[in-house]
Parts: C-alpha cells; structure tokens; sequence
C-alpha cells in the first residue's frame, strides 16, 4: 500500500477543477434529465482525460485515434447529420413555408458575433466562433475545421454544451423580450396532408438551391437531406429506424467523448477557451433574440398575430428548442399549444444553420 501511495501522481489544482465540471455536466445529465445522450459522455469523458497521466489520450490514446478517425476528417458530423435528417418532419414548413423567415431571422447571432470576436481574433477564428451560434454542433466542427482554427477544441465544446443547455439559457432571454400577453397569444395549428411527392422532391430541391447559394454548404446539407430522404421515400422504412436511433445515438456517444478529449486542464483552463465560451453564449442569445424580435416586428403589420416566441426555436438545437418554446406557451397558458409551429420554426432553422456556415465557408476560404 506505501508503494502504491509513493508512486501515485497527485492531480493539480486545474485538474481537480476539470473534475468538477465534468461532475457538473454529468450531475445536469442524470438528476436533470439535459440531453444526457450528449452531457454524459462529455461529463465522464473530461474526467477521463484530466486523470494524470491517463492513457485515454496522448499521441497513442484511444480518445485521440478517435478525434484522428472521426473529427479531423469531418465523418462524425456528416454521419450525425444522416441520423438528425431522418428524425425530421418537414411537413410543418411545407404546409407553411413562411415559417422559413424565422429560421433566417435567428441566425443574427452568427454574424454578431464574428464580428465581435473579430475584435479578439484572426477573421478565420472569428467566424469560426461565430458559426457557434448556430446551434448545431457538425456544422461548428465543419467549419472550424475547413478554415484551420487554432481553437477547435473549445469551439467544440462551447457548441455542444450551449446545445444541451438550451433549456437553461433560452427561457430567460424569451422572457425578458416578450410579455405574458405576447406569451398567451394562441396560434391554432390547421393540419394539412403535403403529398409524398413534395416530401420526396423536398430535399432534394433544397440541396441543390443550397449548393447553388452555398456551394461550401452541399455536403452538410446533402447529408441532411439525404437522411430525410431515406425518411420520406416510403421504401427504407427500416433504414430510417436505424439512422434515427442506432445511428444517430452511436455517433452521438462517440462525439461526446471525442469533445471531451480536448477539455484538458492545460488547454482548457486558457483566457482564449473563456473568451470563446463567452462568445458563444452571447451568438446563442443573440440567435434567440433575433428570431423573437423579428417575429414581434411581423406583429406590427399583421392582423392574425404571431406569438413571439416561435422565433426564438429558428435555431438550430432540434428539437430542444423546439420543446422549450412549447413548454413556456404552457405556463403561460395551460391550453396553449405552440408545439407544431416551434417545431416547424426549429425545422427551418436546422437548414437556416448550415446555409450560414455555408456562406461563411465562401466568404473565407
């Protein structure tokens, strides 16, 4: 027993506070119940990679030859968008394609903020901090990556953490621009049958518009797309089963612990990481601001009112934003049911999103 207290390596102080924060997002995962499927691996994962001397990474490490396989040539991310891509319903926007502003009107964060990292940053990094805000973590990654940023681990990390706390940073920002008369306001949902023909023609037209407006933005859109598709051909019934949970769970465990692998006290615990996890919380308010603003701008020259808060599900955290604009029209209103229209707002924003790191891409590479 001396011995093996004699051999041991004593943690430093960074390291021990790495272990907190990866107790944190564990704590938030299980006793809160915040996207667990993500916060889990990432919370247990920076535990791992603060043990000293740990063998989880290192040149040699398992985590490592998994950034090596999966980040760093972009699989994870198009692989994920597959997955995300058949869980989604467009029929909300294809029975009400003006829904589709809201999405674009909630990607003002993105551009904010580039240009307010670019007060810190080289522009490259800058956009790539921005491309924070759109709330959707394989596009961050895409992007960091294609523009060489010197801080991908902490974009990382600040796009997927701020994605599995949506819930705890949009509901204050909703409240504070709306009113609870705005908040009550009802809007009843008119179901309408879209033909199987205009869900198939669907991503597929919307890929190539994408790729003509944003070329950089085709194999991110394409792999979307391309997921929905496998949802609404009819014949891949259990393909899209499979891209749905299998799939999408797989790859989304391998990426927390990937994430996770670049959370180490001495790169993590910089004045630079802060920095960008600042920004990235400010491009996630600003998103949210930006859609609920426009949407009480629609308000003033519209008769049938919109309530305010869709905009703020026009990012691209789908469906968490989705539920939590649904969540508070209830507590407004018991009987107030906004889930169709948030959900058909957050559908949009997924592809408001990676149109924007689209253009950023073509703007500057």
């Amino acid at each position: 027993m001396n011995e093996l207290l004699a051999n041991a390596v004593i943690p430093t102080w960074q390291q021990i506070v790495m272990w907190l924060i990866g107790g944190l997002l564990i704590y938030l995962a299980i006793r809160k119940e915040m996207e667990p499927t993500l916060l889990l691996p990432l919370g247990f994962g920076t535990i791992l990679v603060n043990i000293p001397l740990s063998g989880a990474v290192g040149p040699h490490g398992p985590l490592t030859t998994l950034f090596s396989a999966g980040i760093s040539n972009e699989l994870f991310p198009l692989i994920l968008f597959i997955g995300i891509g058949a869980m989604i319903d467009f029929g909300p926007i294809l029975t009400n394609p003006k829904l589709m502003l809201f999405g674009a009107a909630a990607q003002f964060g993105i551009f904010f903020t580039l240009c307010l990292a670019s007060m810190f940053f080289g522009i490259n990094d800058a956009a790539s901090i921005g491309i924070i805000g759109a709330a959707d973590g394989p596009t961050s990654i895409v992007v960091a990556q294609k523009l060489n940023s010197n801080y991908l681990g902490a974009i990382m990390v600040a796009a997927y953490s701020y994605m599995a706390l949506v819930p705890m940073i949009q509901p204050p920002v909703i409240k504070a621009l709306t009113t609870k008369k705005e908040r009550m306001i009802r809007m009843p949902y008119e179901q309408k049958n879209v033909s199987r023909t205009t869900r198939i023609l669907f991503p597929i037209i919307i890929t190539v518009i994408a790729g003509v407006v944003a070329p950089e933005s085709v194999a991110l859109i394409g792999f979307l797309m391309f997921g929905n598709l496998i949802r609404e051909c009819g014949v891949l019934n259990s393909l899209s089963e499979t891209a749905q949970k299998v799939l999408a769970n797989l790859v989304t465990i391998f990426l927390g612990l990937t994430i996770a692998s670049q959370m180490q006290a001495e790169s993590f615990l910089r004045l630079e990481t802060l920095l960008i996890l600042g920004l990235g919380l400010v491009a996630f308010i600003f998103d949210t601001a930006g859609g609920v603003l426009f949407a009480k701008l629609l308000n003033l020259f519209s008769k049938k009112k919109i309530n305010p808060m869709i905009g703020a599900a026009g990012i691209s955290a789908f469906p968490m934003s989705g539920r939590v604009v649904h969540k508070l029209g209830l507590e407004a209103d018991p009987s107030n049911f906004l889930l169709m229209h948030s959900i058909g707002v957050n559908v949009s924003g997924q592809i408001a999103s990676v149109i924007a790191g689209g253009l950023i891409l073509n703007f500057f590479m």
